[in-house]
């Protein structure tokens, strides 16, 4: 027997034997999700569930033993399950209890890729509840490591693997998609998975995951979330012999073979879900990301979220940490270490920051920001050997061949790594950048942990406790001379779900770097003074739905400020508009 699920007033899900699935051309709430980011016109679509057996299987109904005696009653799942009703909360005690027996965080992460198979509402709410525990988990580092190993811990495909085997036929292969009503999409084609490399087909993990943050903690309903993998092969000779690998068995394709196929799925995602889903590029190679995000950015709405999702992260621990290191953006000089997508992006905004505060031209703000590369400091003499996205940082200065030499050359204020190399801040760089600063600035962003240019203990005891520090992939406190020291994370986490919610809930049809800046600045304004007492340059994630909520309003604000919104009228109060489109993971009830 089918039926069709839809919601009624008061937030009660009931089973309708009706066909009035759609409406008006639109598609109702057929998941009994939080309907208000729900905007675009689609075909109307009609999604049935079945009863009893097949309802347990169905992740996104699925309540486990948490289905009333009377739901049982009704929806023929009588002796399908044992005698006892169970709260969600007590699901959700029972399982975070067994996950903390596990003593290897990959069978952490695949225990909750199981859950969220299985009973989608119940993972949500833990990750929501535990989201400090559960976020490295889920994301860095742990994902990591799933996506090096993901052809062995395959199981269930999650999301859309579009590779070379389906060109011209893209827009198709998006019509098995079981849902129509797309409002965020992460694609990754594999080639520079976190500081890892390339694991091709196998950097799955990374759209999943992130996607699952953008429902956790930014409110975007599950069932508008769609991850894609664009497998155009892969360079990783280990992974061509792995007998368990699941992409194709063939070198990575590029110039022209590359560009038609990423062109075709562009213009696909735009015919069959509209001009205002947004595509969020995710670890591609900077040859490739950098050229993506020009090539795409006028004509769609896209984000990517290495090169700016991490830049208004990290500019919003700068501009945080000022309370604690003092002056203004403009009385700082940066180095970095590491002239990729990373770090030319967070330098662009901190200079456009810069320039937005001073008045000054962002080519002169520029000048108060240095690059060292593998070959060095990024000087106007190398200008001729550089690629395109390093030139605008090449400054007047002798050479400089390392970052030590560079450390004592420019002596910098705020140190930044973004090289994906670890144990690059060395005890001489951090001593040499301590000796003349009070308080110095060190960020050391490469993921994951075991890439990170330095660890929070090396940090803090280098420099005698005076560093703010920060990282990319979480660091444990660390007591030093009686003082405990509570490591900043400069978590994309913090931006990319709030900033992707701010667009959906302003329906904006284009990304603008002041909304990035917008972003930093919601973030930055959420630091505590309780949070600054203990070192601290981010606030906790315990706080992250509210964070995003602030930073989505924000991001909004401005998409109406700039008239690249389509949602109209805008809302009095963005604040609270943003969080009543938020996605709740509580049981719905069904009659």
């Amino acid at each position: 027997m089918e039926s069709t699920l839809k919601e009624m007033r008061g937030g009660e899900s009931v089973l309708d034997l009706s066909p009035k699935a759609t409406v008006g051309g639109g598609v109702e709430d057929v998941y009994g999700e939080d309907c208000a980011t729900e905007e675009q016109l689609v075909t109307p679509w009609t999604h049935s569930v079945a009863s009893g057996y097949s309802l347990l299987r169905d992740p996104h109904h699925n309540k486990g033993l948490a289905f009333t005696e009377k739901e049982r009653d009704s929806h023929y799942l009588l002796g399908l399950l044992p005698p006892a009703v169970v709260t969600q909360q007590l699901q959700e005690k029972k399982l975070m209890d067994n996950l903390r027996k596990y003593e290897v965080l990959l069978q952490k992460y695949m225990a909750m890729m199981e859950l969220q198979e299985r009973n989608e509402r119940l993972f949500y709410k833990l990750l929501i509840d535990n989201v400090e525990e559960l976020l490295p988990i889920v994301y860095t580092p742990t994902v990591g490591e799933a996506c090096q190993k993901y052809g062995s811990i395959f199981r269930r495909p999650q999301g859309l693997y579009i590779s070379l085997k389906e060109k011209g036929k893209v827009l198709d292969v998006l019509k098995n998609w079981p849902e129509r009503n797309i409002q965020v999409i992460v694609v990754t084609d594999g080639e520079r998975i976190l500081g890892l490399g390339d694991l091709g087909c196998q950097g799955m993990g990374i759209p999943v995951g992130k996607l699952s943050l953008y429902t956790a903690l930014g409110g975007v309903r599950p069932s508008a979330c769609l991850p894609v993998t664009i497998d155009v092969g892969t360079n990783n000779e280990q992974l061509l012999k792995d007998e368990f690998y699941i992409g194709l068995r063939q070198r990575r394709a590029t110039a022209q073979e590359y560009a038609d196929l990423l062109h075709e799925f562009m213009s696909a995602v735009k015919q069959n879900y509209g001009e205002k889903v947004l595509i969020q590029f995710e670890d591609f190679a900077n040859h490739n990301a950098f050229t993506l995000l020009a090539k795409y950015g006028t004509t769609h709405l896209v984000f990517n979220d290495d090169i700016q999702g991490t830049a208004s992260v990290v500019l919003a621990g700068v501009v945080a940490a000022l309370k604690l290191i003092g002056g203004t953006l403009a009385d700082h000089k940066f180095l970095f270490l590491g002239a990729g997508e990373a770090g030319t992006g967070i330098a662009e905004l901190i200079a456009l920051e810069m320039s937005k505060q001073t008045k000054i031209p962002v080519e002169e703000t520029r000048k108060k920001i240095w690059l060292v590369d593998s070959k060095g400091l990024i000087v106007n003499s190398r200008k001729e050997s550089l690629q395109h996205f390093k030139k605008p940082w090449a400054h007047d200065h002798e050479p400089v061949k390392d970052l030590l030499g560079a450390v004592k050359a420019i002596k910098p204020t705020v140190l930044i790594g973004s090289s994906g190399v670890g144990r690059t801040f060395t005890k001489e760089i951090i001593e040499t950048v301590t000796s003349f600063n009070e308080k110095p600035l060190i960020m050391a962003l490469s993921n994951p942990t075991s890439q990170s240019e330095c660890t929070a203990e090396e940090a803090y005891t280098w420099s005698q406790g005076r560093a703010i520090f920060a990282s990319g992939s979480p660091f444990d406190p660390f007591e030093y001379n009686g003082k405990v020291f509570v490591p900043g994370q400069a978590n994309n986490a913090y931006i990319f779900p709030g900033f992707g919610l701010g667009l959906v809930i302003s329906g904006a049809i284009r990304v603008h770097d002041d909304m990035l800046l917008a972003a930093s600045e919601a973030l930055a304004k959420q630091v505590s003074d309780e949070n600054y007492n203990k070192g601290l340059i981010y606030p906790p994630f315990s706080n992250i739905r509210k964070i995003s909520a602030n930073i989505a309003a924000n991001v909004a604000a401005k998409a109406y400020e700039l008239g690249v919104a389509t949602r109209l009228p805008r809302p009095a109060n963005l604040v609270k508009y943003a969080e009543s489109c938020m996605y709740s993971p509580v049981y719905r009830s069904y009659r």
